[in-house]
């Protein structure tokens, strides 16, 4: 996991675990800060064990080291990448501070969801998602942009969540106890799980 610098235009946290008999997770995130913006995302190994991380930290990697670069290139440059891998599915945001947006695209079954502070059309916007395994099949890619402005929270939950979870969590606690909390009561017990929580604070519109 890459560790966002400073100074931040978010405040995050994580929880996740993994399957339970499994001594490591396939699911990663990364937050990355580049000049200009922050890269959000949540990363799930195809499968459990090591070899399930080993190709979300080959992704994690690529993803870190090119924070700044279009999401289109970031998923081709993992999906070239992981191809003797098992492959990932994944949820990539970019966030754009000066202009207060964010790119997103998710291949797989990475659940996003952008919660409102307030109302801009609608409370909630969720992540359209593409079928496909980066590593395996790549879909034809379409960037989706919408705007997020302070108080807006990101969440970024793979399939080990229950897709149930509740959003009330996420807009009544701080991101990292938020993330606890949603693990703790919307986790499965048969997979490994985690849960990305990203608030975007004051600095851009």
């Amino acid at each position: 996991m890459e560790i966002l610098a400073s100074p931040p235009a978010i405040e995050w946290g994580y929880a996740s675990r993994a399957r339970p008999g499994q001594a490591t997770s396939g699911d990663l995130p990364v937050v990355k800060a580049f000049p200009g913006g922050v890269l959000i995302a949540a990363l799930d190994g195809i499968g459990h064990g090591d070899e399930a991380a080993a190709a979300a930290r080959a992704a994690g990697a690529i993803l870190a080291a090119h924070a700044a670069d279009p999401i289109t290139a970031l998923f081709q440059r993992c999906h070239e990448a992981l191809r003797a891998t098992r492959g990932v599915v994944m949820s990539v945001a970019s966030l754009d501070v000066s202009r207060g947006l964010i790119k997103w695209l998710g291949v797989g079954n990475v659940e996003g969801v952008l919660l409102r502070k307030r109302s801009v059309n609608a409370a909630e916007e969720s992540l359209l998602l593409r079928a496909g395994v980066v590593g395996l099949r790549l879909p034809s890619l379409s960037i989706d942009t919408v705007p997020v402005f302070e108080g807006d929270t990101l969440i970024l939950a793979t399939d080990g969540i229950q897709s149930s979870f509740a959003r009330g969590l996420a807009e009544s606690q701080g991101p990292s106890r938020a993330a606890e909390s949603i693990l703790a009561k919307h986790g499965k017990t048969n997979d490994d799980a985690l849960v990305l929580v990203v608030r975007f604070l004051a600095g851009h519109p």
